[in-house]
């Protein structure tokens, strides 16, 4: 009965952790685009900011789902 716990503790930390890995390149990848962007053409950083942040939001919406299932693992 011990291990059913360690294994439940494993799938939480291995849930969240894999679920973060994928966020974090797009968000490197993202911001890494938009200042590019905005170095070629500072005059449109308004528009790409924007975009940039609802991108970043679904971004980050991939990252809470693994944390709403990391929570719902019994």
């Amino acid at each position: 009965m011990e291990n059913v716990s360690e294994y439940t503790m494993l799938a939480k930390a291995l849930a969240i952790g894999l679920g973060a890995i994928g966020p974090g390149i797009g968000l490197g990848i993202i911001g890494g685009k938009a200042v590019e962007a905005v170095g070629r053409n500072p005059e449109a950083s308004g528009k790409i900011l924007i975009n940039m942040l609802i991108i970043a939001a679904f971004t980050e919406a991939v990252a809470i789902y693994a944390l709403v299932i990391a929570f719902m693992i019994n």
